[in-house]
């Protein structure tokens, strides 16, 4: 099969998958009484970073004679996955809205929750960049900042699923607008329906996301493209961006606050449970290339933290998101 119909088919079927999905998620914390905060932050986030959490879980625990390599492939999986949520799907996002509403709206985003996310999520990159200086041969001291970034996300946990309760009653409930599509197959409207279709959503997003991965692969492969480049670049491209079509879906819905949330929830988890694992089982050496993409998903991350102090965030504001994932394209091309 060419690898342009492959990369077609899969992103059909991603396509399908998150609507499916984005449907399952309204329903499941409609019915459950949750707020936006945690489906949008917890569940969508959890729920849509699995698949490409598998890619660094298999390259740096396969090992075998390319450790090297599969080392390289993991971290730069870990890296470009928050790299790519703060800059490119940002950009991405804000596009959306300013094509759906003009270019002066603006994201209404829950601002307690986002500024939640965004500060949890500088706060567990900060040690994924402190790490970098840490010699391999500490154990210890490297065990210990891997814990207390697990810790983090425990935390973090424990605070969105606290605030959830004042967010449904101040009017940041889950609600489905729409019925869920699996009854269209004449099976019931009842919570085995809803676990059902999440289980079909996810099913969708793993297949063509892998099917995408193997098409983007193939590519870069006939086009000489070194394993660091398809690391950094083309695995998150492949793997990340894709499933937050969910974003951009609740985008059209107006329903930011689960789009927003979507993005800074699985930040939030790709800063802490996956750099926690690069830290303990590879080298995380300070090389130019990894500081250059920490550095950028921060500066990223703080002009977010920055503009959502407005209690919004422009959706023109967020084309500065995307110059910063070009000028991190321009300089890896160089280095």
């Amino acid at each position: 099969m060419p690898d342009t119909l492959i990369l077609v088919i899969s992103l059909l079927i991603i396509l399908a998958g998150s609507e499916l999905l984005t449907n399952s998620l309204e329903h499941l914390g409609d019915r459950l009484g949750l707020s936006t905060g945690i489906t949008g932050s917890v569940f969508a986030a959890v729920a849509t970073a699995l698949p490409e959490t598998l890619v660094p879980l298999v390259a740096i625990i396969g090992g075998g004679e390319g450790k090297r390599i599969n080392e390289e492939i993991g971290i730069g999986a870990i890296l470009g996955a928050p790299l790519m949520l703060t800059t490119l799907t940002f950009l991405l996002v804000g596009l959306m809205a300013m094509f759906r509403r003009g270019w002066r709206t603006a994201i209404e985003a829950e601002p307690s929750g986002l500024h939640r996310d965004l500060r949890f999520f500088l706060f567990a990159f900060l040690f994924a960049l402190g790490a970098l200086f840490v010699p391999h041969h500490q154990r210890w001291a490297r065990a210990l900042i891997a814990s207390l970034m697990i810790l983090i996300y425990a935390i973090y946990l424990w605070r969105t699923f606290a605030a959830s309760r004042n967010l449904v009653k101040s009017g940041h409930a889950t609600e489905a607008d729409a019925r869920l599509l699996i009854t269209r197959l004449g099976l019931g409207d009842n919570m085995a329906g809803v676990l059902l279709q999440l289980a079909l959503g996810l099913g969708f997003l793993i297949g063509g996301a892998r099917g995408f991965v193997v098409g983007i692969t193939r590519i870069s492969e006939s086009l000489g493209i070194s394993a660091l480049f398809l690391a950094l670049i083309i695995v998150p491209f492949a793997t990340e961006l894709p499933e937050k079509m969910n974003s951009l879906i609740w985008i059209v819905r107006r329903r930011d606050t689960l789009a927003v949330g979507n993005i800074t929830g699985a930040l939030v988890f790709q800063s802490t449970l996956l750099p926690a694992l690069g830290i303990l089982l590879t080298a995380w050496e300070p090389r130019l290339d990894i500081k250059i993409a920490i550095t950028i998903t921060l500066a990223a991350g703080a002009w977010l933290l920055l503009l959502s102090q407005l209690r919004r965030l422009p959706a023109l504001a967020l084309v500065v998101n995307g110059i910063a994932y070009a000028l991190y394209f321009s300089l890896l091309l160089h280095y």
